[in-house]
């Protein structure tokens, strides 16, 4: 068996076959639901090809009939069927670690959220803590979901700064000091016996909103994270850019004023230290008031001009450096999502308005700025989406070890 294994993959019939089985089950990976139509178009394989090799992987049992399974039209008129991967192909864990907050969830490969869990909790200063909390509510969701580990065959995990993807380590001695010199994949793999997979969240955010989000279809997305940080992620010919070390989309640490106030990164008049949530509650707060972002954000949508206004301008500066982002890179849509973007217009339209002021008017003219339609949850799902992408080995021997046995 495994010497005809190792023949296929070496360029004969069965490994084309393979091959093209993997393509297909890649599709169904990323989008979780679509038709043969669909799954040929964004393969480039026949439909004669689609249509044989999804037999073969529903009499296997790899693939079923979606839920409510009509929606785009079939030549004939008909509803064409929707295909997804079923359970029994496994499972994926996302981990969004944000500055305050530890957010997990489960899901099948078809995106079915079947368990979800959030907690407020510091994780700047201290990488143990947040890890083994994590671990902890992603062992709760597991007997809330009723599903075994053993099913579970990978983890997203995302952290917010710059991320070293190929060490799995934090990028940045100053924006997470708590987590210098800490292996944050042998960590969390080691608490949960899983393969784990790392990246910054605004890079996750991206990822699910271009995979199946407000920026779906789009090859060339900016995704920008306003919470109690800023920050950017980038989909750039329809593939996640990261830069040569994982510091790409540190927006929040652009300078916006050189004699501005110090920022906890080290340098001076970051865009964080005039737009982002801290910022924001600084500037309402009067004297020893205890005030948060989300109250800040509910007044605001109460009709409080002083908040609406702090909102506002900050919309304003963040347009400013997404319109500088636009002018280097043109992307055709920009999303943007974090705790700030509950707000809606109240920031969106002064952030538009300085794109279209800034940028230059070709840019300005393409770009469309879009609400994130997950919301604060676009990071988790931005986690099970890098794990969906990036936890192929176990799929893959599954999907080989069909081909070969068929063969």
């Amino acid at each position: 068996m495994v010497a005809r294994g190792m023949q296929a993959e070496g360029g004969g019939p069965g490994s084309l076959r393979i091959r093209n089985r993997r393509r297909v089950i890649g599709q169904l990976r990323a989008r979780g639901v679509a038709s043969q139509a669909d799954i040929a178009r964004r393969t480039g394989l026949s439909r004669a090809t689609v249509s044989s090799i999804v037999s073969e992987l529903r009499a296997e049992g790899m693939l079923v009939a979606a839920d409510g399974a009509g929606g785009a039209q079939a030549g004939s008129g008909r509803p064409a069927v929707l295909l997804s991967l079923h359970e029994s192909a496994g499972l994926v864990v996302g981990i969004d670690l944000g500055h305050t907050h530890v957010r997990t969830a489960v899901s099948t490969l078809a995106h079915d959220i079947l368990a979800e869990s959030y907690l407020e909790m510091p994780v700047d200063d201290e990488a143990s803590g947040p890890l083994e909390t994590a671990a902890r509510l992603v062992r709760e969701l597991f007997q809330r979901a009723g599903v075994e580990r053993s099913s579970v065959i990978g983890v997203g995990l995302g952290l917010p700064g710059p991320v070293d993807r190929a060490r799995g380590v934090v990028g940045s001695t100053s924006i997470l000091p708590g987590w210098v010199g800490v292996r944050a994949v042998d960590e969390l793999e080691a608490r949960l016996g899983l393969p784990v997979e790392i990246d910054n969240d605004a890079n996750l955010g991206a990822l699910a909103e271009a995979t199946w989000g407000a920026a779906s279809g789009c090859s060339e997305v900016v995704y920008i994270k306003i919470s109690t940080g800023i920050g950017a992620g980038f989909i750039l010919n329809g593939r996640p850019y990261r830069g040569a070390s994982g510091t790409a989309g540190e927006i929040g640490h652009t300078s916006v004023d050189p004699a501005g106030r110090f920022c906890y990164c080290g340098n001076r008049g970051c865009l964080e230290t005039v737009a982002a949530g801290p910022a924001l509650v600084d500037g309402l707060r009067r004297g020893n008031q205890e005030l948060t972002l989300a109250e800040v954000l509910l007044q605001a949508a109460e009709g409080d001009n002083a908040s609406r206004r702090a909102i506002a301008e900050a919309g304003r500066h963040i347009g400013v450096a997404v319109a500088n982002l636009c002018n280097l890179l043109n992307p055709e849509r920009v999303v943007v999502g974090g705790q700030l973007s509950e707000a809606g217009d109240v920031l969106l339209e002064p952030l538009r308005e300085s794109i279209r002021r800034y940028a230059v008017q070709a840019a300005a003219e393409t770009v469309q700025v879009v609400p994130a339609a997950f919301g604060v949850r676009a990071e988790v799902m931005g986690a099970l989406a890098l794990a969906l992408l990036e936890s192929n080995r176990p799929l893959a021997q599954a999907v080989d070890a069909s081909s070969q046995g068929g063969a």
